[in-house]
């Protein structure tokens, strides 16, 4: 089951078109995701390639 490494949403309990949003992010500890909420909220550092110990 996919959790947003960020807030622990979990990707199951969304509504299907919404779950479709989720983004994963590859890491050295494998595939992480992203929920639509947290992925909106760091856009900028996402594209900008920054550690996510700086969010």
């Amino acid at each position: 089951m996919e959790t947003c490494s960020l807030c622990g949403r979990k990707r199951a309990d969304d509504p299907p078109l919404e779950a479709l949003a989720w983004v994963p992010e590859q890491t050295d500890r494998g595939t992480q995701w992203l929920c639509p909420t947290c992925t909106r909220t760091h856009v900028r550092d996402i594209e900008g390639k920054l550690p996510t110990d700086y969010w």
